[in-house]
């Protein structure tokens, strides 16, 4: 019988400009980049010169700690550019997309007759370790460690995030091998919305299979850990977004490397919101030209609005991302009586405006703060909107304070800055959370080394 957990904690985000269920067609972005900055908890080595030919599946650059941990480009062609900023510190490394493209064979295998050490060798010759993150920290997974268990979260609860089911239609095999090889390793935990219980999702083997029913947060994966098998000290665990598991699958079932994603692009500024296909590190130019609404300052964000980056029009797709967000900047607005003009159409986490009324409504966000950094956490705030069995409060004290032995005992293991997004977004005292829990990590891992 399939276990169904129910959270109650949580906030839907409600906005306007989800994207169609229907594909666009993209022209060739021409250019693509990998950014360090993507894959937190490595130290980047490159490995090639500008001018350079790369072949898809070749590495760009490797993590000094653990050489063996390949990034590669996701297609062949010149590497144009190895941006640096201060310090030396590698920006990003361009490639120009070739015409013809050409592949690193890695060769088709039979993931039945493998054994974990196999299929870890696979996964770090074709860069594909790139893409799994463990739990605690939330950074690139330790190549050398075996996690207790791997997790999966085949569903998205962010404001107008993709549809995961959508982007599996066809992909149905190289979902069901890229599960099959990573069960060789650990415990592999497939969780789905209850929604999807009749789906193809429902039905595919070697998993342990978790429905969970509730607002967002639900499709957090940390939160998923948190109701299942919550990670201690000493303990590890592996995750993935479902896309990098059609990766692995690809992999084994081609022997090439294939980054290509299903991408939904969003927003209420978007002219077309829908679907389309990008490799990892396209460049956006073609994405948002003549699809987003001109005569105002906009807010380009790769990634969902409470957890993106924000990128230039001509920026590129994050390691990570699914979904890209086109939002108003709002500098431009100035509101008579501000905070206290009683309000129809704007969102409100706690009802302060009388646009709860109108049921399920589309809301237009834009990116401004609405108010200034205050050195205080309200009292019950973040607790009703974060359902894991955590303090939040009290934990995001002890890592301003530095207390290590405070932050292990009130649970920094299980959590990732994605875990305090909705906090973020409903404190009144506009605090960073998701910049002071990531530091927080970072502290506790230099700590621990």
């Amino acid at each position: 019988m399939l276990n169904v957990i129910k959270l109650r904690k949580g906030l839907d985000i409600n906005l306007k400009g989800k994207a169609a269920g229907t594909y666009t067609a993209m022209k060739s972005p021409g250019f693509y980049a990998l950014v360090p900055d993507d894959f937190p908890g490595i130290t980047p080595k490159v490995v090639v010169k500008e001018q350079e030919y790369v072949m898809a599946g070749g590495p760009l650059f490797v993590d000094k700690n653990h050489p063996e941990l390949k990034f590669v480009s996701p297609v062949s062609g010149v590497v144009t550019s190895v941006e640096r900023g201060s310090r030396r510190k590698v920006l990003n490394i361009i490639v120009e997309e070739a015409t013809e493209q050409d592949y690193e064979e890695f060769g088709k295998k039979d993931v039945s007759s493998m054994d974990a050490d196999s299929v870890r060798t696979s996964l770090l010759d074709a860069g594909l370790f790139a893409f799994i993150r463990q739990r605690p920290y939330d950074i690139i997974a330790n190549p050398t460690n075996s996690p207790k268990a791997i997790f999966i979260s085949a569903f998205d609860s962010h404001p107008l995030a993709p549809d995961f089911e959508f982007a599996l239609k066809g992909e149905e095999a190289n979902f069901q091998t890229g599960l099959d090889a990573l069960a060789k390793i650990a415990n592999v935990y497939l969780n789905i919305h209850i929604k999807q219980r009749n789906s193809q999702l429902a039905a595919m083997r070697n998993v342990t299979l978790t429905a969970f029913d509730g607002p967002h947060p639900a499709g957090n994966v940390g939160v998923q850990i948190n109701h299942i098998d919550p990670v201690v000290k000493g303990e590890t665990v592996w995750t993935l977004d479902p896309q990098a598991v059609l990766f692995i699958g690809r992999l084994f079932n081609t022997g090439r490397v294939d980054f290509t994603r299903t991408v939904a692009v969003t927003g209420s500024e978007v002219l077309h919101p829908a679907y389309c296909k990008l490799q990892v590190g396209a460049l956006l130019t073609s994405v948002f030209a003549g699809n987003v609404t001109r005569g105002k300052e906009l807010r380009y964000i790769s990634g969902n609005p409470l957890t993106g980056k924000q990128v230039s029009p001509n920026g590129f797709l994050g390691a990570f991302h699914n979904q890209l967000t086109v939002i108003p900047e709002g500098d431009d607005i100035h509101e008579m009586l501000g905070w206290i003009m009683p309000r129809f159409k704007q969102f409100s986490a706690n009802r302060s405006y009388f646009s709860w009324l109108m049921g399920k409504k589309e809301y237009t966000l834009d990116a401004r703060v609405k108010g200034g950094e205050r050195h205080m956490i309200m009292s019950g705030e973040y607790d009703k909107v974060f359902p894991m069995d955590i303090l939040p409060e009290f934990l995001i004290k002890a890592i301003i304070a530095g207390d290590i032995d405070r932050m292990e005992a009130l649970g920094i293991y299980e959590v990732a800055p994605e875990d305090f997004a909705l906090c973020e977004f409903v404190c009144s005292s506009k605090m960073e959370l998701q910049h002071i829990v990531r530091a927080g990590l970072d502290r506790l891992r230099v700590e621990m080394a």
